[in-house]
């Protein structure tokens, strides 16, 4: 499970200025995610086994971590988060790949990207229109992601089923968490960075996809 929670607090800013974060971080993350299917296609095509879903989450975190707040206040950080979506959209070819090959693949794969439009679309909006501050979620969501971890760390030896189901649901309710916080937090000009903001709703909309998939697939006994 990727972690968006990379943002970092800044003083409040003027409207306009706000506004220019805002509308840079949307067209930046229109332009990562069309590039993140480009690469999925591209992996797609060329067969990519499923392990190097994990290599590229892992290289892309680590990226994320290390390297693109460093760079995050020049032109170099453009070509970072680039790299950091192009290479999560390579490993998730290898996950849609294996989707592809089951009996209601393709239709699973088409209600996980419908689901995951509607859940971002809905919550961004409703962000942006209320206006409200959802900085108070910030420790809910931390403690959140902690059960989480360690959730799926027992899973990997326990290998239930339904746990993978509660696992999933609870990261897509934390994601959703996340993207009214780090849209909030644009909105109320406490972000001033649009590529870290682009970033952490990125993962987000990324995290969400991946767990939807899986709750689909386990519902339609894939």
């Amino acid at each position: 499970m990727a972690n968006p929670g990379f943002t970092v607090t800044r003083t409040a800013q003027s409207a306009p200025a706000t506004n220019k974060v805002l509308k840079n971080t949307y067209l930046l993350l229109a332009a990562t995610l069309g590039f993140s299917a480009l690469t999925a296609m591209l992996s797609l095509a060329l067969a990519v086994p499923p392990w190097a879903y994990m290599a590229t989450v892992i290289v892309a975190m680590i990226l994320g971590i290390f390297v693109l707040p460093r760079t995050a206040n020049s032109s170099a950080g453009i070509g970072v988060i680039f790299l950091i979506t192009g290479l999560l959209g390579f490993g998730l070819g290898a996950i849609l790949s294996i989707y592809m090959a089951l009996p209601h693949g393709p239709q699973t794969i088409a209600l996980a990207f419908g689901g995951t439009a509607t859940i971002f679309l809905g919550l961004s909006g409703y962000a942006l229109s209320s206006k409200r501050d959802f900085s108070f979620m910030g420790g809910f969501i931390f403690a959140g992601m902690m059960v989480v971890l360690v959730a799926v760390i027992a899973n990997i030896f326990l290998q239930m089923p339904a746990l993978s189901l509660a696992i999933s649901s609870a990261i897509i309710l934390l994601m959703s968490g996340f993207i009214l916080f780090d849209t909030s937090r644009i909105v109320r000009g406490e972000e001033t960075n649009y590529i870290m903001a682009t970033f952490g709703i990125y993962l987000s909309i990324f995290n969400i996809f991946i767990s939807l998939l899986q709750i689909l697939g386990i519902m339609g006994d894939d």
